[in-house]
């Protein structure tokens, strides 16, 4: 599994109707690219690196340290899709808000349609990777935005993102689905920063940040789900006296107050979870209205009962991809605003190259190599 992270500064704002219309039409043309010459596959790869991602949403005309940068070029990845269907090469499901929740349903609908054998793991693969992110590592972000990548052979990536409005940042996840083998256990191969300010923004208190993937919270998962299958009574009593005794926790600030959790609405969670049984920590994670508290509670509740720590690690710990955004300019006029001849020319140009290459004709391609090669 690789897992890689991004964090960019939260702006409002929409593209422009006429730059989506563009940046829909050189999306689907490089990507179309790309998988012709690379492969499908390749071209997950590079959507799940947080550097080329960058560098394809400045190339593409975005602002290139926005937050919008991640949906708007998601969402232009998804209209090419539409555009062009399975000549694009990857299926793209998901996005931005309620759509984002729409993933695995559209997963199922595309893989009915085009014969995929293993729409039932591309689905699961959605879930988990935005219940990682958002129930089993607290860090303070909200997830918001969620895009699901895969390809007709079963290769998935994802490229989700949550926001902290308390200091205005957003932070972006992206996922390889290559070799899964723990969604639960250090997922990530790389964690990057895009964006660093001047000033560093205030981080999570440590008592406040939970990383349940952390490797050295492997006996907190174990002990997390033997408490669900256990006696549900144990776990609500020891919580109980956490949260209206003295503080078993933290002596600057209780890692968990009675204003954190409803414990008769946990209750019931609780036991719903109890009769499923789960049988270790990532199917107790995908267990249905299992979200951050109660894993919060199990996690600190299993800490005093078993002695297994929680783990505080924040999981985000240089290609200059910004320079992508002198190819076209950018929306909010940084570099310079975006050129239309230029970029209409461009788009005209990949295309052409792809529809050549297709038909045979490949003195397009060639000399797009070449470049390639002379600016690496």
């Amino acid at each position: 599994m690789k897992r890689a992270l991004a964090e960019l500064p939260l702006h409002g704002g929409k593209a422009p109707a006429a730059l989506f219309d563009r940046m829909v039409r050189l999306a689907g043309a490089v990507v179309m690219a790309i998988v012709d010459e690379h492969g499908s596959e390749e071209m997950l790869r590079r959507l799940a690196d947080p550097w080329w991602f960058q560098a394809f949403g400045c190339l593409l005309g975005f602002d290139w340290h926005s937050s919008g940068l991640t949906t708007v070029t998601c969402g232009a990845l998804k209209e090419a899709y539409r555009a062009y269907g399975s000549e694009l090469g990857v299926v793209v499901a998901g996005g931005k808000g309620a759509t984002s929740r729409k993933a695995p349903e559209e997963i199922a609908r595309a893989a009915d349609r085009l014969g995929i054998s293993q729409g039932e793991r591309l689905a699961y693969a959605s879930r988990m990777s935005a219940k990682v992110d958002s129930a089993a590592v607290q860090d303070g972000y909200a997830l918001y935005h969620h895009s699901f990548f895969f390809t007709p052979r079963g290769g998935w990536c994802v490229v989700q993102q949550g926001m902290n409005e308390g200091y205005g940042r957003a932070r972006r996840y992206h996922w390889m689905g290559e070799s899964v083998a723990d969604f639960v256990c250090e997922p990530h191969a790389a964690i990057g920063d895009l964006f660093t300010p001047a000033k560093e923004a205030p981080r999570s208190a440590p008592g406040d940040l939970l990383n349940m993937i952390a490797a050295e919270a492997g006996p907190n998962r174990v002990a997390s789900a033997a408490l669900i299958r256990d006696d549900p009574e144990r776990f609500l009593e020891t919580l109980r006296a956490a949260v209206e005794g003295p503080t078993l926790f933290a002596p600057t600030r209780h890692a968990l107050l009675p204003i954190d959790v409803d414990l008769a609405r946990l209750g019931r969670i609780v036991a719903a979870a109890h009769r499923i049984a789960p049988k270790d920590f990532e199917a107790l994670l995908g267990t249905p209205q299992i979200g951050p508290k109660a894993i919060r509670s199990l996690a600190l509740t299993a800490e005093i009962i078993y002695g297994a720590p929680v783990s505080h690690r924040d999981p985000a710990h240089s290609k200059r991809w910004a320079d992508y955004a002198y190819a076209h300019g950018g929306k909010d006029g940084h570099p310079f605003p975006v050129d239309r001849r230029l970029y209409e020319q461009d788009i005209a140009v990949v295309t052409d190259a792809v529809r050549n290459a297709r038909l045979g004709h490949t003195e397009k391609t060639e000399a797009l190599r070449r470049l390639a090669r002379l600016g690496g």
